[in-house]
């Protein structure tokens, strides 16, 4: 026991504290990522659940809970409002920096008040960052529109940025609750990512924006690094904590 009183000086005891700190700083990261992957794995399982059912009429959709309709896939008949057009801004696609265009379509009857829905139609490059985008004019007349429904992120800013007579330009968030009091239409809850429509689209803008990816993420390797400088720093004590009793068993042969 001599030899081990050494541990309990203010030197040793320190490191004890510093590798427990350290590997219960890890442990709990490591949980943290763990918690993570879970939610993306319960994510995904929502995205397919929603993509693999059947298209539903957006009317049959009146009174449900919005929380519980993200991707959902929907078809919706109306007109398209390019005029009160505005951009998703700073959205890649395939790497290259541009804007997703958000269009309201005009319901033929409205849905839980509603008398539009806003819709993201895909991407454009970052130089058309004015709308309404020429470029990307919708169809005229009727228009049958196919696609899923968005979730709104939650607790998010809607930042806005306004032309000099104040109409909208570019918002940093699609929450159609707060975007649509500023286009002065009663928006759908959700927003629709066009995934067809009828008629096509005349020009090969907006580029239409795929599903969600459905991967796990690096979730599982960030735990496992964490867990393994977590072993590290506990390991790395008992290591030092052997080499100094050898060093101090060798000093004592010696003498």
């Amino acid at each position: 026991m001599a030899r081990l009183r050494f541990l309990l000086t203010p030197r040793w005891l320190g490191l004890l504290a510093s590798a427990l700190l350290v590997a219960a700083t890890c442990v709990r990261l490591g949980i943290w990522q763990l918690d993570r992957l879970e939610q993306r794995r319960a994510l995904n399982a929502e995205i397919r659940r929603g993509l693999a059912a059947p298209p539903v009429a957006l009317e049959s959709l009146a009174g449900a809970d919005a929380t519980d309709l993200a991707y959902r896939r929907v078809e919706v008949t109306g007109t398209y409002d390019p005029e009160r057009e505005v951009l998703l801004y700073g959205r890649a696609l395939n790497g290259e920096p541009g804007h997703h265009v958000l269009t309201p379509l005009l319901l033929e009857r409205p849905v839980d008040g509603a008398r539009a829905i806003l819709v993201d139609r895909g991407w454009v490059p970052f130089a058309l960052g004015t709308p309404p985008v020429a470029p990307a004019a919708p169809p005229t007349g009727a228009v049958t529109v196919a696609g899923f429904l968005l979730p709104s992120p939650e607790e998010a800013d809607v930042v806005i940025e306004r032309a000099a007579d104040g109409r909208p330009l570019t918002v940093a968030h699609d929450v159609p609750a707060e975007i649509g009091p500023e286009l002065g239409l009663a928006l759908f809850p959700l927003a629709v990512q066009l995934q067809r429509q009828t008629p096509p689209q005349p020009g090969e803008l907006p580029a239409l924006v795929p599903p969600p990816e459905l991967s796990e993420g690096p979730h599982l390797s960030y735990a496992i690094q964490w867990f393994t400088f977590a072993t590290i720093a506990l390991v790395g004590y008992v290591l030092l904590v052997r080499r100094e009793l050898r060093d101090r068993a060798r000093a004592a042969a010696t003498r």
